[in-house]
């Protein structure tokens, strides 16, 4: 088992292939008790990897070790968001679209436009949202996707974007009944009625409390000045 502390959590976690040995090393800690504890027997990734064959034995452990974290996170104020975080002038703004549309592509293009120290990758598929101390905390976390993308840092949310590819770029506020049905599109949702309704009130809280935006881009650098003088967090 290894301890790790992933969105300021104790987690005692099993896994022994290469994905998590790679992605979780920079999240090693040392705790004394846990808050979360995931082992997943060895029969049941054999099964699953029986299952999804095209999948190898090392991706299910990686799925299926995120996928059981994130479950966990309910029961401490948080959730996943499906997105690409990019942290620009103290904060992380999330770009949250459906697998292929091009958000990892917006989020490489802050990172070329403003500088890789400017602009930084907190987590390029699944970055973890928590809600403490009355503030909601955007965190890395080991599972990055099909990228090793991530970063062990906590960062105030800025706003939540739901990005479609467009000719033109334009970026619209939207308020939160428009974007409850597009953040249910990219978590997870749980089979068990509590942990539903753990999922649903984190998300009126959040919703109602963070700029919510829809972005329309193309591949260019004005997609970026328009995406970020459209949402950046005015001081």
């Amino acid at each position: 088992m290894h301890k790790l502390k992933v969105a300021d959590l104790n987690l005692l976690i099993k896994y022994k292939y290469d994905t998590m040995l790679k992605q979780a090393a920079f999240y090693e800690t040392d705790f004394e008790k846990p808050n979360i504890t995931i082992d997943i027997p060895d029969e049941t990734l054999e099964e699953w990897h029986k299952e999804s064959p095209h999948l190898t034995i090392d991706d299910i452990e990686y799925v299926y070790t995120g996928a059981a974290f994130y479950e966990a996170l309910l029961h401490f104020n948080g959730f996943m968001l499906h997105s690409s975080g990019v942290v620009k002038d103290g904060y992380a703004y999330l770009f949250s679209a459906d697998p292929g549309t091009g958000k990892s592509t917006h989020t490489g293009l802050w990172q070329k436009h403003f500088g890789e120290d400017n602009a930084r990758i907190i987590n390029d598929d699944k970055p973890a949202i928590r809600l403490v101390d009355d503030r909601l905390w955007v965190y890395g976390t080991p599972w990055s996707g099909k990228t090793d993308k991530n970063l062990n840092i906590k960062v105030p949310l800025g706003a939540i974007v739901f990005l479609e590819r467009s000719e033109e770029n334009w970026v619209k506020e939207i308020e939160p009944r428009e974007a409850i049905p597009l953040v249910m599109q990219q978590t997870i949702r749980p089979v068990e009625k509590d942990k539903m309704i753990m999922l649903l009130d984190m998300l009126d809280r959040v919703l109602s409390s963070v700029k919510l935006y829809r972005l329309g881009c193309n591949i260019s650098d004005e997609a970026v000045e328009v995406s970020y003088n459209g949402i950046r967090v005015e001081e």
